[in-house]
């Protein structure tokens, strides 16, 4: 039996990049991403599912591992940065905002009187993570001079399938730090919301609720929205694999796609999503951004050249980063 052979290229050596101007490590880059299994498996092309997709190639496309080899790698860090934070910041307070025992919420606070609120909706594909998961993403915030809230809220497993109860509690939470802001030295007139993955689906459902109509708040309640690398549409959503998780029916789809309620949209947007995402999240990013700018409804989009849908948020970690600077300067921090 022949010996196994290592087909990771070689990098090159620190004289041949510099001989060749930097363009040998180009080339290796591109062959090491030619390495990695990105997109759906090899098959027969099927019949059309949405838009130019088969089956096969839209339930990639809303699969995150399909195009993510390193995403196990990338929550650990995740996991290790928010332990890491945590131990600079301390602890945060916890408080609850509902009746049942998922309902509650970590304040990370500044020491600024008065201060701006970010709350930052987690993501998990609705089924994981939960608030402690994005403690990583709080330092920015609390040194630069905002409280950051993070929510707990259902995974859908766990309240029948449906997306309908999670919304409803993101949006409480969201009515409670209205309510409760000064508990904690937070503005209640400068709130903010920012969510990735489905917690972007979920801040983007809660940038378009009826405030005024749902919980008798101003309808400028929140005064920004960063959606990152969310969901805006659940029609082709509904026809993916993750219907085998999620119970969608038609009221669902209407009541729980952004992109259909731009009338009740508020607050300035700042859309994110990297070019090395699924071409679905890419395409719902974009998509989104031009139905509000349509919408005659201020928007600011940001694409990321070669970051990923785990390696992006992480550019919430520092002010000087991609969303980092972007979100300080949307919150005038």
């Amino acid at each position: 039996m022949s010996p196994a052979v290592d087909a990771t290229p070689a990098p090159p050596s620190r004289r041949a990049a510099i001989l060749t101007g930097g363009g040998i490590l180009t080339a290796w880059a591109s062959s090491a991403r030619a390495a990695c299994s990105v997109g759906p498996a090899p098959h027969t092309k099927g019949p059309a599912v949405f838009m130019d997709y088969d089956q096969i190639e839209l339930d990639a496309a809303y699969d995150q591992s399909a195009y993510a080899p390193n995403m196990p790698q990338l929550l650990q860090r995740w996991a290790s940065n928010s332990d890491t934070a945590r131990k600079r910041l301390g602890a945060p307070r916890r408080f609850v905002y509902g009746k049942s025992a998922i309902e509650a919420l970590d304040v990370y606070a500044t020491k600024l009187p008065n201060a701006p609120i970010c709350i930052v909706i987690h993501g998990g594909a609705w089924r994981a993570m939960k608030a402690a998961d994005m403690g990583f993403v709080a330092e920015l915030f609390v040194r630069a001079g905002a409280h950051c809230v993070v929510p707990d809220f259902a995974a859908v497993q766990d309240v029948g399938g449906s997306l309908m109860p999670m919304a409803e509690q993101v949006r409480r939470a969201i009515a409670w730090v209205r309510a409760n802001a000064k508990r904690f030295g937070g503005n209640p007139e400068r709130m903010y919301v920012a969510g990735q993955s489905s917690g972007g689906h979920l801040a983007a459902v809660a940038l378009t609720t009826d405030w005024v109509k749902d919980f008798g708040l101003p309808a400028d309640t929140l005064k920004g929205g960063f959606c990152i690398s969310g969901l805006y549409d659940l029609a082709p959503v509904r026809l993916s694999q993750r219907s085998a998780y999620i119970a969608f029916d038609d009221a669902m789809v209407e009541a729980l796609s952004p992109i259909r309620h731009l009338d009740k949209l508020r607050a300035p947007l700042l859309v994110a999503y990297g070019t090395d995402e699924t071409p679905e999240f890419q395409r719902q990013a974009r998509d989104f951004a031009a139905a509000v700018q349509a919408a005659g409804k201020p928007v600011e989009t940001i694409v990321a050249p070669h970051y990923g849908h785990f390696d992006l948020p992480e550019t919430l970690m520092s002010p000087y980063s991609l969303l980092g600077a972007a979100v300080l300067k949307a919150m005038r921090l």
